[in-house]
């Protein structure tokens, strides 16, 4: 299936099962430490793509490919290490919406010079989309006061955006007729990447970083099959169409977060993430079209 339509609907997908996953490893990151989280959800995202790829009975792809798809691998670590950071140090409410702006914004650049300029309606469902993106992030209070560690975090916010946004161009230039291979390779290298920092971080603080609570186990494993999903429908949703067009649905990703802790937590919904509900609702039909 090969059409905006398709590109919308694989994209809407991905940022569904991205947001899950988020909301799932936020659960688990209560009860266990972050890079614990990673590296199994990682683990599990790594495994499915993997059975997966068997059960499709598909042909390992050339080194060409694998290699863009290890090269995604880096960037997705460095933005998922840098957001970790950013939203420890710096402002939650800050950093959020501009690691995903970051990120959406890089693949429209992109898709500029390597696809040709967008259609004027597509260009208006971006910038809703983006306006979106910000407003949904945002929490419903202040998270922080602002302090002299803001820079800090945003410096990490952007970093963060810069390796999300060079996943999705690395991704999307590991086409071949296989599509669980490529996203096998990536999440391989991030789980080794993350299980390297963890490693660094153990022998510079000479105590262990990793604690395994078997209980939260489960919620990490659904949180790496949650963003395996999101990471196959990115992956179809570029190949359907245009990357900026799936780059900029699926980063509509904290709208699932937040309804999610909404109906499930009873967290409130601020007006400003009600707005920017009904922004990225109305974007949706502009960037599909």
């Amino acid at each position: 299936m090969a059409s905006p339509l398709a590109t919308g609907i694989y994209g809407l997908a991905s940022a569904t099962s991205w947001g899950a996953g988020d909301f799932s490893g936020g659960l688990a990151t209560k009860r266990a430490p972050v890079y614990t989280v990673a590296a199994v959800s990682k683990f599990a995202s790594l495994t499915a793509m993997v059975v997966l790829a068997w059960l499709r009975a598909e042909q390992i792809p050339s080194l060409h490919v694998l290699a863009w798809a290890g090269a995604a691998g880096v960037g997705g670590a460095v933005g998922l290490m840098a957001l970790y950071q950013a939203l420890a140090v710096g402002v939650m409410g800050v950093a959020a919406p501009v690691s995903a702006i970051v990120a959406a914004a890089m693949p429209v650049v992109f898709a500029a010079f390597s696809e040709g300029l967008p259609t004027g309606v597509q260009f208006v469902g971006f910038g809703l989309a983006l306006i979106a993106v910000w407003f949904i992030s945002r929490p419903p209070e202040p998270t922080l006061a602002r302090s002299q560690r803001q820079p800090r975090g945003l410096r990490l916010a952007t970093l963060a955006g810069i390796g999300f946004g060079c996943f999705y161009i690395f991704i999307s230039q590991a086409r071949a007729t296989a599509v669980f291979w490529p996203l096998a390779a990536s999440q391989a290298i991030t789980l080794v990447t993350v299980i390297a920092v963890v490693c660094v971080m153990s022998l510079a603080q000479r105590r262990g970083v990793f604690e395994l609570p078997l209980q939260v186990v489960p919620m990490m494993l659904l949180a790496g099959l949650l963003d395996a999903g999101g990471n196959a429908f990115f992956l179809l949703a570029e190949h359907a169409g245009r990357l900026d067009a799936a780059a900029v649905l699926a980063s509509l990703y904290p709208a699932s977060t937040v309804v999610l802790a909404h109906f499930l937590l009873n967290e409130r919904v601020s007006p400003a993430q009600s707005a920017g509900i009904i922004a990225a609702l109305v974007s949706i039909p502009l960037i599909a079209s």
